[in-house]
């Protein structure tokens, strides 16, 4: 049996660059703890291979990942996930969360719910999913 492929679903059928879902799936594989610090991640040609992508867009992918601390590249070694890989990626995912929320709240707004009401649809959707959650791990 073949090594594990890291990301699965990248597709040019789905929204968004296929550089960029390189980019989230490997934030999300690093924050859910399947590619732990100091991980080898297969070579631009490699991974390219493996998702029938180019090797420029995993290139720029990595280089973005790069960038943001979350990968870093060793002459002649590879790429390797960073030790703040999963604090970085934790915290990138935080930031979207709240712009998300705040660009929800600033709709519904306009919509003309109340604040108390917002809070109250939030509260009912924590509540689903936490039942969901629950769910899942039963």
């Amino acid at each position: 049996m073949g090594p594990r492929k890291i990301l699965l679903g990248i597709s040019p059928a789905k929204p968004g660059p296929l550089y960029e879902q390189i980019v989230q799936g490997l934030k999300r594989e690093i924050s859910e703890g399947r590619l732990a610090p100091g991980t080898a991640l297969p070579s631009f040609r490699g991974l390219a291979e493996e998702l029938l992508v180019s090797v420029i867009t995993v290139k720029r992918a990595y280089e973005e990942l790069e960038r943001e601390g979350i990968l870093y590249r060793r002459q002649g070694l590879g790429t390797f996930v960073a030790d703040a890989a999963h604090d970085r990626s934790r915290e990138v995912k935080k930031q979207r969360a709240l712009d998300l929320l705040r660009e929800a709240v600033r709709e519904a707004a306009e919509a003309g719910v109340s604040p108390k009401e917002i809070a109250r649809l939030l509260q009912a959707i924590l509540s689903e999913e936490g039942t969901a959650r629950h769910a899942i791990r039963s």
